[in-house]
């Protein structure tokens, strides 16, 4: 086949809609351009798509469609440019920034450069744990664990001698993300496994393990304690206070010594501030994040700012620094936007209450006073991910999804051609 030829540099730079650049089309940066409106912006970012990233554990478990918890940018920002590509030099002084995409490589002019780059999964130097854990942060991520954990089921019905490892499950990482993705996954591998007569009377074994002294560490203690018995009768083991220390095909060792044969390990205890920050030479803090002042302003370079889970944003409300969560970037985004169309004021924000799916007809949440478990709560959690989710038609689509799954037994197909398993 003949070579592809290099893409080559413009030389021309191309100026940035209603002079905004965007670099990140997640949640923080998307919304910043959908609310310019039509003053327009320049949205760079690798994907065509803002990623609901609350719901994936879900759309992991097959309760939700995947392609439904992807908003297109272009229909959800649709007075923005979008370039496909990554940023990779930021020269403050000339106010451009170099941009590299299958396309070629652009040099964009802006007014305003907005950074929200989002995080990315952090592991440990834990040996052997990058190679063979799976991570949850994006769509093909959550396409990926579903096909390699519906394949552990297969691969145990051809060989039940080996059931025991193929159908034993490890979640590190006891926070929302963790503990939703094992309720969601643990729904899947039950409602396949009616399928497989060779597999009755087989168990699967679900283990939950963090550090922390208890599960959901941000939420108040007797909820906390009201989603661990709620996952201790469907038979998940809890192991706080504990931490895996390596990983390998067959299982994990934890840091006390005991091992785990499981065929699936699935890290969801933390994330990192994307490094392309650091590669574009903004300031950072020591976990990485963007330094900035409580208007976003990016300290020493004028008309940069930054937001989202690569900023570490102060929060006048709390005097803290603000969570890496969708409920905040979107707050975030708000005061941004009127930073940049008028004058500055600081960022505040408290936060009105945070939940959790527990699977299927259970769920914890905060609102404000209220503590709510059990059907209410996870009411509640499904509620609030619906109105997250931009447009009527993505909220029909994922609404027909959960009805659907409340109706009918999971879909338990492979998406071998997006993502198969390991």
């Amino acid at each position: 086949m003949p070579r592809s030829p290099l893409p080559q540099t413009s030389t021309t730079p191309r100026v940035a809609r209603g002079g905004t650049l965007i670099l990140g089309g997640g949640y923080a940066g998307a919304h910043v351009a959908r609310r310019l409106g039509r003053r327009g912006a320049t949205i760079v970012n690798p994907t065509n798509f803002m990623l609901y990233t609350p719901l994936l554990p879900e759309a992991a478990g097959g309760s939700i469609e995947p392609r439904h918890v992807a908003v297109p940018l272009r229909t959800m920002c649709p007075h923005a440019d979008l370039l496909l590509g990554s940023a990779v030099a930021l020269d403050p002084e000339l106010r451009t920034v170099e941009v590299t995409s299958d396309a070629g490589r652009f040099v964009v002019a802006y007014r305003d450069l907005v950074v929200a780059l989002g995080a990315v999964t952090r592991m440990p130097q834990a040996a052997g744990l990058a190679e063979h854990a799976f991570a949850l942060k994006d769509l093909p991520d959550a396409i990926r664990l579903r096909n390699h954990v519906l394949r552990q089921v297969e691969l145990a019905d051809a060989a039940p001698d080996q059931a025991e490892s193929r159908l034993t499950f490890v979640f590190a990482g006891a926070g929302f993300s963790g503990v939703e993705a094992l309720a969601e996954l643990q729904q899947l591998v039950a409602g396949a496994l009616r399928r497989h007569r060779r597999l009755r009377g087989v168990d699967p074994r679900f283990v939950l393990v963090d550090p922390s002294p208890r599960i959901l560490s941000q939420t108040p203690e007797a909820l906390a304690r009201s989603a661990a018995r709620t996952l201790g009768r469907r038979g998940v083991e809890i192991l706080t206070g504990s931490a895996l220390a390596s990983a390998d095909a067959h299982g994990t060792t934890l840091a006390d010594g005991r091992r785990i044969d499981a065929r699936t390990i699935v890290w969801t205890a933390g994330v990192g501030a994307n490094p392309v920050a650091a590669n574009l030479g903004l300031p950072l803090d020591q976990r990485g994040r963007v330094r900035v002042d409580e208007t976003f302003a990016v300290s020493g370079m004028p008309a940069v700012h930054a937001l989202g889970d690569c900023a570490a944003v102060p929060n006048a409300a709390t005097g803290e620094l603000d969570p890496p969560t969708c409920q905040h970037a979107l707050r975030q985004s708000r005061r941004l936007v009127k930073n940049l169309t008028g004058p500055a004021k600081p960022y505040a924000y408290r936060t009105r209450g945070h939940m959790a799916g527990l699977g299927r007809g259970r769920g914890i949440a905060v609102l404000g006073p209220l503590r709510l478990r059990g059907a209410a709560g996870w009411l509640v959690a499904r509620g609030y991910h619906l109105m997250a989710l931009p447009f009527a038609a993505r909220r029909l689509r994922v609404l027909a999804d959960w009805t659907a799954a409340s109706v009918f037994r999971r879909d338990v197909a492979e998406l071998t051609a997006v993502g198969g398993g390991r």
